[in-house]
This record gives C-alpha cells, structure tokens and sequence, in this order.
C-alpha cells in the first residue's frame, strides 16, 4: 500500500500535470448522516459567517472535480437553493459513509459516464485542501494504485478519497455483506494514502480535516474562518 507522507517537490510527481483532469472526475459531498452529535439534522444546513457551511464546502470542492452530487437523506428539496443534484443513499438504514461512496459511485455511472473517477468530500470540514483532488489523482496516476484516501497529523481521513467507478460492483457487494468501515473496504485494494500538512491560518496551524461534529465546533470554524477572511485576530 503507496504511502506518500511528504508534500511533492517541484521535481516530484506534483508537478507534472496527471494524464486525468479534474473534468474526469466527479465530486461527492457526503451529507447522509444523522448528524446525532450536532443534535439532529442537517448539520451541514447550520449557518457559518451567516452562510450554510454547505455553501463553504462547495465553495472550496467545486473547483477541484467536474459535475457534483450531493448525498443526502429525506426530502431533497431542503437543498433546492444549492443547484445541485441530490441522490439517497442506494443502501437503506443509514449505512454509513461507505453507502453515501457507493451512492457517488453508481450516481457517476448513470449521470457522469465520462468520469471515472469520484472525490469524495465531508459536508461539514470547510478547510480541506484547495489541491486535494489534484494531488491525489497525480500520486494515483504515478503509483498506479486503484484509489486513494487522505491522513493528516499522522490520522487517516477516509471519508476524503479518490475512488474508482469501475469498483461500484465490489462496493456494493461489500456493503450488501455487512462491511461498514471505510478501511475494511480499502484494505481489499491497492490503496495510497496522501498525506496533507497543517493549513497555516491566522490563529496558528490547524488540521486543514478539521470537522464540525459538535455546536462548539461551529463557533470554532466561524472563528477560523473569519480570521482567514479578516486576516486579523479577534
């Protein structure tokens, strides 16, 4: 299993454009969880700097992948303002993000036939990196891995991945067995993980995986997130 732990030199892998763009690519935000931790509901719908932090995960995903998905449970028209297509997860019960990747990957198949990569992305990490896509589909493509997940500080990230359409079949038949953790299903294939160094903000250096599970953590991400709009401390 790849494992690239230092970020790409001018002369490495990084820097030569990969034979995939990121029109090869779609993108998946991952919103089908219950969000029990927040209290309930969409969590991803809580406002940030008066914004939906949905808005700031877009903002930052949509440059790095061609067409985008959301997965998301329930009514989908809460998500009407966003413009984007929204799909349930393909695998009933809440079945966890290795549902929400296979609901991504069938969702290309029908809809995005020319992309045959997916990126997935948490809906409530508003700091992830801005070369996330690009890296991995770089270090994928130079390895010869079949897929690809992030680490940082040393911890894997596995909801951030790289993920092959062509393995939607074998997903879901891991799935359909009971298999819930991301890592199980990866540790089947040949996987590189990426690792991404601190995003350096205003406020000091935080895990650019940062994620807002808990109310605390919104005001912890408006805090952030103002000071790199502000660029001043409060």
């Amino acid at each position: 299993m790849p494992n690239e732990t230092d970020p790409p030199q001018s002369s490495g892998v990084h820097s030569s454009p990969p034979s995939s763009s990121i029109k090869d690519v779609a993108g998946l935000v991952l919103a089908g969880g219950q969000s029990r931790r927040m209290g309930g509901g969409d969590k991803c719908l809580r406002p940030v700097m008066g914004r939906p932090l949905l808005s700031h995960i877009l903002e930052r995903a949509a440059p790095q992948v061609g067409p985008m998905v959301l997965d998301a449970n329930g009514d989908p028209a809460r998500f009407a303002d966003f413009g984007l297509p929204v799909a349930a997860d393909v695998i009933e019960g809440f079945a966890g993000p290795l549902a929400g990747i296979l609901t991504g990957l069938e969702w290309a198949a029908e809809h995005a036939p020319q992309c045959p990569w997916v990126a997935s992305f948490s809906c409530d990490a508003p700091f992830f990196p801005q070369d996330l896509v690009a890296r991995m589909l770089s270090l994928v493509e130079a390895e010869g891995a079949e897929l690809a997940a992030a680490t940082s500080r040393g911890r894997p990230q596995p909801v951030f991945g790289l993920w092959p359409v062509a393995l939607r079949q074998d997903l879901r038949q891991a799935v359909s067995e009971g298999t819930r953790k991301v890592d199980i299903w990866t540790a089947r294939h040949d996987l590189l993980l990426a690792d991404y160094p601190d995003l350096m903000t205003p406020l000091g250096p935080i895990d650019p995986f940062f994620n807002a599970n808990r109310p605390d953590d919104l005001i912890e991400a408006e805090t952030i997130l103002t000071a790199m709009t502000t660029g001043t401390v409060a």
